[in-house]
């Protein structure tokens, strides 16, 4: 009976030995004041593309969250925990980022950290502009780090004010078209950063008035490359290469067939709106040309197509009768026919059209209409 007892005692004994609470397990948390968080900074990784986007990474020892106050906006302070970050996008300018670091003893401790946000000025400008219904211009522009864009486009004095392109970083900006007089003029399109920070190219701009009679090739702001060749033939504007008799002008058009040229090659230009101005016949019937060939007997044509009244094209023939000098021809399409009223929405020229090329070159100028 005794040995009984004894065992339950002692069963008794280590049951209650079990039941006690080690030491440092309990309720009892004094002791964490002593973990000593510390080395507190921060890692800015702030973005060069002009964007403003800042990544934020606390750092520090002993910490087991941070709450970042980004310093700008009115957004609450975000929570990361060790290892996250937080982004934010910043205009340009100084910041003071304020950084709470809390402990496992649920201990704060705030750090601010200054924050510069500095954007680059953009690089690289490029710009292309098109033309649509005569003088109207479209501009589309584009440059490295650009936030934005406004165009300044030359024909509004001292006091013009820009106009502001659409589109958004990394991309293209546009304008709405700009209607221009003929002229030639000086294009600023000025990039954006999106802070302080600009850059600024120019172009030139030459704005071409609509092409029609009288044909001088003079003027710099008329395209006379206008339309086009076939069957071989080259034409360009070029120094009047003999100047003196009745043409003194400075600048000429060359006329080129060279060996191999078709027979039927040629030149055609448009005349019609709203890049040219249509040849009305009751402003004349007279087309007169001058010309400088280096033989005669070869025949040259001008042809008026595309009547408004719905006739069949109109084509005469006149050769130069004397070799080496300016000479005018007149083409006289009195007899032709026309009906009164009558324009055509294109001029074109041919050369000795019986036979092929053999490396002709005449020059033409001063094209007119008369009576």
């Amino acid at each position: 009976m005794k040995k009984i007892i004894s065992s339950l005692a002692i069963f008794s004994l280590v049951i209650a030995t079990s039941c006690s609470t080690p030491d440092g397990i309990d309720s009892d948390l004094s002791a964490l004041d002593s973990t000593n968080p510390g080395n507190f900074d921060k890692i800015f990784d702030v973005s060069t593309d002009n964007s403003g986007l800042v990544k934020i990474t606390p750092i520090a020892d002993g910490v087991t969250k941070s709450v970042i106050a980004v310093g700008h906006g009115t957004g609450d302070p975000v929570t990361v925990y060790p290892g996250e970050f937080t982004t934010h996008v910043y205009p340009e300018g100084d910041y003071v980022v304020a950084i709470t670091s809390y402990d496992i003893a649920g201990n704060s401790v705030v750090n601010e950290f200054p924050l510069d946000v500095v954007y680059r000025a953009p690089e690289n400008i490029t710009a292309s502009t098109t033309n649509f219904a005569g003088t109207i211009l479209n501009l589309t522009a584009s440059a490295d780090y650009a936030n934005g864009m406004q165009v300044t486009w030359g024909d509004g004095g001292s006091g013009e004010v820009p106009t502001v392109m659409t589109g958004s970083l990394g991309g293209d900006f546009t304008a709405p078209g700009h209607n221009y007089a003929p002229g030639v003029y000086t294009l600023t399109v000025t990039a954006l950063s999106g802070g302080a920070a600009t850059t600024t190219a120019t172009f030139p701009i030459t704005v071409f008035a609509p092409f029609g009679l009288p044909i001088t090739y003079e003027s710099p702001i008329q395209n006379y490359g206008v339309g086009g060749t076939f069957g071989g033939v080259g034409t360009a504007k070029v120094a009047n290469p003999f100047p003196g008799g009745i043409n003194t002008s400075n600048t000429v058009w060359r006329y080129t067939k060279p060996t191999g040229a078709e027979s039927w090659s040629g030149t055609w230009t448009p005349l019609s709106a709203p890049n040219g101005v249509p040849i009305n016949m009751d402003n004349g019937m007279k087309i007169k040309v001058m010309v400088y060939a280096t033989e005669v007997g070869k025949l040259l044509n001008v042809e008026l197509e595309q009547a408004s009244t719905g006739i069949p094209n109109q084509v005469l023939k006149v050769a130069p009768t004397v070799a080496n000098q300016w000479q005018e021809l007149t083409f006289d399409f009195g007899a032709s026919g026309i009906p009164a009223g009558t324009s055509f929405a294109q001029l074109v020229f041919r050369y000795n059209d019986s036979a092929g090329g053999t490396g002709e070159v005449i020059y033409l100028d001063n094209i007119t209409q008369s009576n």
